[in-house]
């Protein structure tokens, strides 16, 4: 039968649905992780080996059912000094996106990261053209604290990103450096929200996940959720098989919307097309007079943030939510 948790290869429908396969293969204990198992046809899969695009042997992505395993802040096995872990597994999850597992030097230990909260990341090859410099990048665990002695990263690889296509061909066993550092604690759960719309674009969706740990993970947490999700075509959906099984056995607090901007006109979509926009927006959102108890998450490339609520770094709200009558402490900027 097929084993809940694992990745196994799968394709999209003209819903945002993942095709659910029968697996094949028995489980043994040591394939057990966080509590649920990886199939022996998932193991023989190759692991990528020259990171290019676009990728073959696409796996889907399938972590089970949401796990609170809640850590403080300060608790991180990973500090300010950048400690070399090594990557022990990489499968693509899509025909641009990587799902990596690097090793934690105590196997019994978790990463301890808080949510929601990410880690730097920098390897030795690539450098800034500019500065000569290591380039160095954030990402999101998408593992719980329930994961022991590894964790595991989601990846978009670009054609002409640096350390993503460094990520992409790095050898079994090679390290990458990894630090958190204060800075890279967000808000942190319990959030204290009646109500929280997320607006993530492409693999924004990351942080999305790890909060979604812990709001569907904890029993007796009321929050509603919507989230919603863009993306350029159908392909590029991460995750949609987990969030399509996550709203349906939280129908009650977890609504997801998915948009696609560049969606070919004669596909079998049934979904929404286009950006996130005001009309979306004003169908999705609470009224700004109403937003008492309310959080706004936003993740995405640069121009995501430019259009939505301004720069990630500034502290201020612009863009469409300010245009809105949104206030910047309502809206979170992963």
């Amino acid at each position: 039968m097929l084993c809940a948790g694992f990745l196994c290869q799968g394709q999209a429908n003209e819903h945002g649905a993942v095709r659910r396969l029968s697996g094949v293969g028995s489980c043994t204990p040591d394939e057990w992780v966080e509590g649920r198992a990886l199939s022996q046809s998932h193991r023989r899969l190759k692991f990528l080996r020259d990171g290019s695009l676009p990728f073959t042997n696409i796996v889907r992505y399938e972590p089970g059912p949401p796990t609170a395993a809640l850590m403080p802040p300060g608790k991180c096995v990973l500090g300010a000094k950048w400690l070399p872990l090594p990557l022990l597994e990489r499968h693509a999850i899509a025909h641009d996106v990587v799902l990596l597992t690097f090793g934690l030097l105590n196997a019994q230990q978790p990463l301890g990261l808080s949510t929601c909260a990410c880690l730097l990341a920098q390897a030795p090859g690539p450098r800034n053209a500019a500065t000569q410099t290591p380039v160095v990048r954030p990402y999101t665990p998408v593992s719980t604290n329930a994961m022991r002695g590894k964790f595991q990263l989601m990846v978009k690889v670009y054609p002409d990103g640096l350390l993503s296509r460094h990520l992409a061909a790095l050898p079994i066993g090679r390290t990458v450096a990894f630090k958190h550092i204060p800075v890279n604690v967000k808000v942190q759960y319990p959030f204290h929200a009646r109500k929280i719309v997320m607006l993530a674009g492409g693999t924004g969706v990351t942080p999305m996940l790890q909060a979604l740990h812990a709001l569907l993970g904890t029993s007796d947490d009321a929050t509603r959720v919507t989230l919603v999700l863009s993306n350029k075509e159908q392909k590029d959906i991460l995750a949609g098989s987990i969030l399509d099984a996550w709203t349906e056995a939280y129908s009650r607090k977890l609504r997801v919307v998915h948009t696609l901007t560049r969606e070919p006109p004669a596909s079998r979509w049934r979904g929404r097309r286009g950006r996130i926009d005001k009309p979306l927006l004003e169908e999705y959102m609470p009224r700004p007079a109403s937003t008492s108890g309310a959080l706004i998450f936003v993740c995405g490339p640069p121009s995501f943030y430019e259009t939505l609520a301004g720069p990630r770094g500034d502290k201020g709200l612009s863009g469409l939510l300010a245009e809105m009558g949104f206030r910047a402490d309502q809206v979170v900027k992963f």
